[in-house]
């Protein structure tokens, strides 16, 4: 028989899935549940039509990383900071410092979490920088930090 199922069930098949089960457990185990339904025509097509929403949706989300990407990829951030006479900083350049200096020099917003910076900024001079702004998508900057005046 072949079923709807309206939640993930573990080695059955997740949420929106068509599979097809014996008829037993269908009527024994899922539908008492309301864990399935049975999978008709229409059932079938607005399952198509959700996915394929649910693709567009994803699609979109997807240019819209990879637009980003395009914009950040390659720019180079100034970020003053107190330092020594060595070039050391009193302290570190934070992610949460890169994304505001991002924000303001190049008007785009990202999330700081999404910066990677490899290790603590501790020093003067030029850092590269990753951002996953989405799975698979990233772009690479450049984080110039200066003495502060």
């Amino acid at each position: 028989m072949q079923v709807i199922l309206l939640q993930n069930i573990p080695g059955t098949g997740k949420k929106g899935d068509i599979v097809n089960v014996s008829d037993g457990y269908a009527r024994n185990y899922l539908f008492p549940r309301k864990w399935a339904t049975q999978a008709t025509a229409g059932a079938v097509k607005e399952v198509e039509r959700r996915h394929e929403r649910e693709r567009a949706e994803e699609s979109a989300r997807v240019q819209e990383a990879e637009e980003l990407a395009r914009q950040i990829q390659g720019k180079i951030i100034e970020i003053k900071a107190k330092s020594g006479e060595k070039g050391r900083l009193y302290g570190s350049v934070t992610a949460q410092e890169v994304a505001d200096a991002l924000n303001l020099q190049h008007k785009v917003t990202v999330d700081k979490r999404k910066i990677d910076l490899a290790e603590p900024i501790r020093s003067l001079g030029r850092v590269q920088a990753t951002i996953s702004l989405y799975a698979g998508v990233k772009a690479t900057m450049t984080i110039s930090v200066l003495p502060l005046e």
